[in-house]
Protein backbone atom coordinates (compact mmCIF):
# COMPACT_ATOMS: atom_id res chain seq x y z
CA UNK A 1 0.00 0.00 0.00
CA UNK A 2 1.15 3.50 -0.75
CA UNK A 3 2.91 5.75 1.89
CA UNK A 4 0.49 8.22 2.38
CA UNK A 5 2.65 10.47 4.38
CA UNK A 6 5.01 10.50 2.04
CA UNK A 7 2.26 10.97 -0.92
CA UNK A 8 0.72 13.43 -0.14
CA UNK A 9 1.78 16.34 -1.68
CA UNK A 10 1.91 15.11 -4.92
CA UNK A 11 -1.22 12.71 -4.59
CA UNK A 12 -3.20 14.93 -6.70
CA UNK A 13 -0.85 15.67 -9.40
CA UNK A 14 -1.00 11.72 -9.73
CA UNK A 15 -4.92 11.37 -9.25
CA UNK A 16 -7.01 13.44 -11.81
CA UNK A 17 -6.63 16.88 -9.41
CA UNK A 18 -9.68 19.10 -9.92
CA UNK A 19 -11.41 17.70 -12.76
CA UNK A 20 -11.87 14.51 -11.00
CA UNK A 21 -12.31 16.19 -7.57
CA UNK A 22 -15.15 18.02 -9.17
CA UNK A 23 -16.67 14.86 -10.69
CA UNK A 24 -16.33 13.53 -7.46
CA UNK A 25 -18.21 15.79 -5.35
CA UNK A 26 -21.05 16.22 -7.51
CA UNK A 27 -21.78 12.98 -7.71
CA UNK A 28 -21.54 12.17 -3.76
CA UNK A 29 -24.00 15.14 -3.59
CA UNK A 30 -26.57 14.33 -5.35
CA UNK A 31 -26.58 11.33 -3.34
CA UNK A 32 -27.11 13.66 -0.31
CA UNK A 33 -30.31 14.88 1.15
CA UNK A 34 -30.95 18.28 0.74
CA UNK A 35 -31.95 18.74 4.08
CA UNK A 36 -28.37 17.32 5.41
CA UNK A 37 -26.64 19.46 7.60
CA UNK A 38 -24.02 17.47 9.02
CA UNK A 39 -21.85 15.57 6.32
CA UNK A 40 -18.52 13.67 7.74
CA UNK A 41 -16.04 12.98 5.17
CA UNK A 42 -14.26 9.35 5.66
CA UNK A 43 -10.89 9.32 4.56
CA UNK A 44 -10.34 12.33 3.14
CA UNK A 45 -6.92 12.31 1.55
CA UNK A 46 -6.18 15.63 0.79
CA UNK A 47 -9.37 17.27 1.24
CA UNK A 48 -9.68 18.35 -2.33
CA UNK A 49 -13.18 16.50 -2.71
CA UNK A 50 -13.92 17.82 0.70
CA UNK A 51 -13.38 20.97 -0.17
CA UNK A 52 -15.78 21.12 -3.04
CA UNK A 53 -18.52 19.09 -1.26
CA UNK A 54 -18.58 21.76 1.45
CA UNK A 55 -18.78 24.57 -0.82
CA UNK A 56 -21.23 22.50 -3.41
CA UNK A 57 -23.91 22.81 -0.88
CA UNK A 58 -24.44 25.87 1.10
CA UNK A 59 -25.63 25.30 4.74
CA UNK A 60 -23.86 21.79 5.03
CA UNK A 61 -21.66 21.53 7.62
CA UNK A 62 -18.62 19.76 6.27
CA UNK A 63 -15.77 17.87 8.60
CA UNK A 64 -12.74 15.61 7.03
CA UNK A 65 -11.05 12.87 8.62
CA UNK A 66 -8.32 11.22 7.96
CA UNK A 67 -5.67 8.41 9.24
CA UNK A 68 -2.58 9.53 7.66
CA UNK A 69 -0.61 12.64 9.28
CA UNK A 70 0.40 14.11 5.41
CA UNK A 71 -2.71 13.60 4.16
CA UNK A 72 -4.05 15.41 7.73
CA UNK A 73 -1.81 18.26 7.10
CA UNK A 74 -2.69 18.91 3.29
CA UNK A 75 -6.85 18.96 4.08
CA UNK A 76 -6.52 21.09 7.24
CA UNK A 77 -4.70 23.65 4.44
CA UNK A 78 -7.69 23.47 2.25
CA UNK A 79 -10.11 23.50 5.19
CA UNK A 80 -9.34 24.99 8.46
CA UNK A 81 -10.50 23.49 11.64
CA UNK A 82 -12.40 21.59 10.02
CA UNK A 83 -10.45 18.09 9.95
CA UNK A 84 -9.53 15.76 12.51
CA UNK A 85 -6.83 12.61 12.14
CA UNK A 86 -8.83 9.39 13.00
CA UNK A 87 -9.09 6.12 11.87
CA UNK A 88 -12.08 4.94 10.04
CA UNK A 89 -12.85 1.84 12.01
CA UNK A 90 -12.82 3.71 15.10
CA UNK A 91 -14.12 7.16 14.60
CA UNK A 92 -13.88 9.75 17.34
CA UNK A 93 -17.20 10.85 17.41
CA UNK A 94 -20.46 10.32 19.22
CA UNK A 95 -23.36 8.35 17.92
CA UNK A 96 -25.89 9.56 15.73
CA UNK A 97 -23.43 12.57 15.39
CA UNK A 98 -24.20 13.19 11.39
CA UNK A 99 -26.79 13.04 8.80
CA UNK A 100 -24.47 11.90 5.83
CA UNK A 101 -21.21 10.33 5.64
CA UNK A 102 -18.90 9.83 2.27
CA UNK A 103 -16.32 7.04 2.20
CA UNK A 104 -14.33 7.56 -0.82
CA UNK A 105 -12.13 5.93 -2.46
CA UNK A 106 -11.04 3.96 0.60
CA UNK A 107 -12.93 0.53 1.47
CA UNK A 108 -10.73 -1.09 -1.60
CA UNK A 109 -7.78 -0.55 0.35
CA UNK A 110 -8.93 -1.83 3.59
CA UNK A 111 -8.32 -6.04 4.42
CA UNK A 112 -12.01 -6.17 5.76
CA UNK A 113 -14.18 -3.34 4.82
CA UNK A 114 -17.34 -4.06 7.75
CA UNK A 115 -15.55 -2.55 10.28
CA UNK A 116 -15.64 0.58 8.09
CA UNK A 117 -19.01 0.64 6.93
CA UNK A 118 -19.69 -0.20 10.67
CA UNK A 119 -18.26 3.12 12.10
CA UNK A 120 -19.87 4.71 9.37
CA UNK A 121 -23.32 3.80 10.60
CA UNK A 122 -22.92 4.03 13.73
CA UNK A 123 -22.11 8.10 13.74
CA UNK A 124 -25.28 8.09 11.70
CA UNK A 125 -28.51 10.03 12.75
CA UNK A 126 -31.70 7.45 11.93
CA UNK A 127 -32.41 8.47 8.00
CA UNK A 128 -29.38 9.42 7.36
CA UNK A 129 -27.33 8.45 4.31
CA UNK A 130 -24.03 6.77 3.54
CA UNK A 131 -22.39 7.43 0.43
CA UNK A 132 -19.64 5.05 -0.39
CA UNK A 133 -17.31 3.99 -3.77
CA UNK A 134 -17.76 0.75 -4.45
CA UNK A 135 -15.93 -1.93 -7.11
CA UNK A 136 -13.29 0.77 -7.35
CA UNK A 137 -10.80 -1.64 -9.20
CA UNK A 138 -13.21 -3.15 -10.99
CA UNK A 139 -13.86 0.27 -12.73
CA UNK A 140 -10.47 0.25 -14.07
CA UNK A 141 -11.28 -2.52 -16.16
CA UNK A 142 -12.07 -0.49 -18.90
CA UNK A 143 -11.23 -3.28 -22.20
CA UNK A 144 -7.28 -1.94 -23.00
CA UNK A 145 -4.65 -3.91 -23.73
CA UNK A 146 -3.65 -3.76 -19.93
CA UNK A 147 -7.24 -5.74 -19.00
CA UNK A 148 -6.32 -8.58 -21.47
CA UNK A 149 -2.91 -8.75 -19.97
CA UNK A 150 -4.01 -8.58 -16.54
CA UNK A 151 -7.53 -10.31 -17.07
CA UNK A 152 -6.04 -14.10 -15.01
CA UNK A 153 -5.10 -11.95 -12.65
CA UNK A 154 -7.43 -10.59 -10.53
CA UNK A 155 -7.97 -13.16 -7.99
CA UNK A 156 -10.66 -13.17 -5.26
CA UNK A 157 -13.55 -10.93 -4.60
CA UNK A 158 -12.64 -7.11 -3.62
CA UNK A 159 -13.13 -6.21 -0.27
CA UNK A 160 -15.74 -2.90 -1.74
CA UNK A 161 -17.52 -5.30 -4.24
CA UNK A 162 -21.46 -3.91 -4.08
CA UNK A 163 -22.56 -7.40 -2.49
CA UNK A 164 -20.30 -7.37 0.02
CA UNK A 165 -21.00 -3.14 1.04
CA UNK A 166 -24.67 -3.72 0.86
CA UNK A 167 -24.42 -6.93 3.15
CA UNK A 168 -22.42 -5.07 5.83
CA UNK A 169 -24.44 -1.87 5.21
CA UNK A 170 -27.76 -3.74 5.83
CA UNK A 171 -26.24 -5.60 9.15
CA UNK A 172 -26.75 -1.95 10.74
CA UNK A 173 -29.81 -1.14 9.52
CA UNK A 174 -28.47 0.47 5.93
CA UNK A 175 -30.82 -0.35 2.76
CA UNK A 176 -29.76 0.86 -0.44
CA UNK A 177 -31.13 4.27 -1.62
CA UNK A 178 -29.58 5.03 -4.80
CA UNK A 179 -26.35 5.13 -7.49
CA UNK A 180 -24.21 7.46 -8.94
CA UNK A 181 -21.21 7.26 -11.59
CA UNK A 182 -18.84 10.04 -12.29
CA UNK A 183 -15.69 9.76 -14.67
CA UNK A 184 -12.15 9.65 -13.10
CA UNK A 185 -10.49 12.05 -15.12
CA UNK A 186 -6.64 11.51 -15.30
CA UNK A 187 -7.10 7.99 -13.98
CA UNK A 188 -6.57 5.90 -16.93
CA UNK A 189 -4.12 3.11 -15.97
CA UNK A 190 -0.31 3.95 -17.31
CA UNK A 191 1.50 0.30 -17.91
CA UNK A 192 4.78 1.84 -16.73
CA UNK A 193 3.28 2.99 -13.78
CA UNK A 194 0.92 -0.24 -12.95
CA UNK A 195 3.95 -2.33 -13.65
CA UNK A 196 5.85 -0.54 -10.75
CA UNK A 197 2.78 -1.61 -8.36
CA UNK A 198 2.52 -5.29 -9.69
CA UNK A 199 5.94 -5.76 -8.90
CA UNK A 200 5.49 -3.93 -5.47
CA UNK A 201 1.95 -6.33 -4.71
CA UNK A 202 -0.28 -3.95 -4.51
CA UNK A 203 -2.00 -4.94 -7.43
CA UNK A 204 -2.18 -8.36 -9.32
CA UNK A 205 0.11 -9.95 -6.76
CA UNK A 206 -0.55 -13.36 -8.51
CA UNK A 207 1.13 -12.06 -11.39
CA UNK A 208 4.76 -11.33 -10.12
CA UNK A 209 7.72 -9.80 -12.00
CA UNK A 210 6.47 -11.55 -15.33
CA UNK A 211 2.87 -9.89 -15.22
CA UNK A 212 4.81 -6.74 -14.41
CA UNK A 213 7.51 -7.23 -17.69
CA UNK A 214 4.60 -8.05 -19.82
CA UNK A 215 2.43 -4.54 -19.25
CA UNK A 216 5.57 -2.59 -19.24
CA UNK A 217 6.28 -4.02 -22.87
CA UNK A 218 3.12 -2.52 -24.39
CA UNK A 219 3.03 -0.08 -26.84
CA UNK A 220 2.69 3.28 -25.36
CA UNK A 221 4.03 2.37 -21.61
CA UNK A 222 3.83 6.03 -20.95
CA UNK A 223 0.15 6.79 -22.57
CA UNK A 224 -2.40 6.45 -20.07
CA UNK A 225 -5.59 4.00 -21.00
CA UNK A 226 -9.05 5.25 -21.04
CA UNK A 227 -10.23 7.06 -17.95
CA UNK A 228 -12.28 4.14 -15.51
CA UNK A 229 -15.94 5.23 -14.42
CA UNK A 230 -16.63 5.38 -10.85
CA UNK A 231 -19.52 4.15 -8.85
CA UNK A 232 -21.03 5.65 -5.75
CA UNK A 233 -23.86 3.41 -3.57
CA UNK A 234 -25.85 5.09 -1.76
CA UNK A 235 -27.47 3.68 1.73
CA UNK A 236 -29.84 5.12 4.48
CA UNK A 237 -30.27 4.38 8.12
CA UNK A 238 -33.19 3.11 8.98
CA UNK A 239 -35.54 6.15 10.62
Amino acid sequence: MLDYDKEADAYDATRGGEPRAAAAADAVLGLVPESARGLLDIACGTGIVTRRLAAGRPGLRVTAADAAQGMARVAAARLPGAVVRADSRQLPFGDGSFDAVSVIWLLHLLDDAAPAVAEAARVLRPGGVLVTTVDKNAAHHVGSDIDALAAPYRGQLATDETSLVTAYAAEHGLLPSGTARFRGHGQGRIPRRLARYVRDGEIYAAGGTALAERIEALPGPDAPRPDPEFTLRAFRKAA
